[in-house]
């Protein structure tokens, strides 16, 4: 009788194909079969390390965080740099969705999944949270941070909805206009 395969990795490529389900298909495809097809682990695996689909999506999206988290500390870095605001971001946005908007697709999918599940609520909230602290120290105050990470997260559903191109000159614009920065910025 062979005894059981000692694998250290399989829990996270049960994470890393949930998320290459979400970014791909939806939360609407994700089920612990879909994802034990996609790691080629046995589907017993999948519910062994996470016992509901929530578990699993809980521990994607606290994944998918880690990634914008690093990224967040980067923007509030590079937005240190001396340029006015309404500039640094655009550049920054237009990079972020210049990598693909797959990408984007899923962190909204993941974020948005939080409406429905309590438990990724905190996650969800938690980036906002940090994402309103790397700019509070570059705006005028916490509530002008705060209505720029919605202006941000509207801009970026909008591209996604839209599949319109960046439009850097309309991004810049509606920044400038929440900042109260004049001028255009090209």
């Amino acid at each position: 009788m062979m005894g059981r395969r000692y694998d250290p990795e399989r829990r996270q490529r049960i994470i890393d194909a949930a998320i290459r389900i979400v970014e791909l298909k939806g939360i609407a495809a994700l089920s612990h079969r879909t994802v034990a097809a996609e790691a080629d682990v046995p589907l017993g695996s999948t519910t062994y390390h996470f016992a509901t689909l929530d578990d699993l999506l809980l521990a994607a999206l606290e994944q998918v965080n880690c990634e914008p988290q690093t990224a967040i500390e980067a923007w509030g870095r590079e937005l240190a740099g001396g340029v006015p605001l309404a500039d640094g971001l655009t550049r920054l946005l237009e990079e972020y969705a210049s990598g693909g908007r797959g990408r984007i697709r899923l962190e909204y999918e993941l974020y948005l999944a939080a409406l429905r599940r309590p438990l990724l609520q905190p996650v969800a909230a938690a980036w906002l949270d940090d994402m309103v602290r790397a700019l509070a120290p570059h705006t005028a105050d916490l509530a002008t941070a705060r209505a720029l990470v919605a202006l941000i997260d509207g801009l970026l559903l909008q591209l996604l909805l839209t599949d319109r191109p960046f439009d850097r000159a309309e991004v810049r614009a509606a920044l400038a206009r929440v900042l109260g920065e004049g001028g255009d910025g090209e």
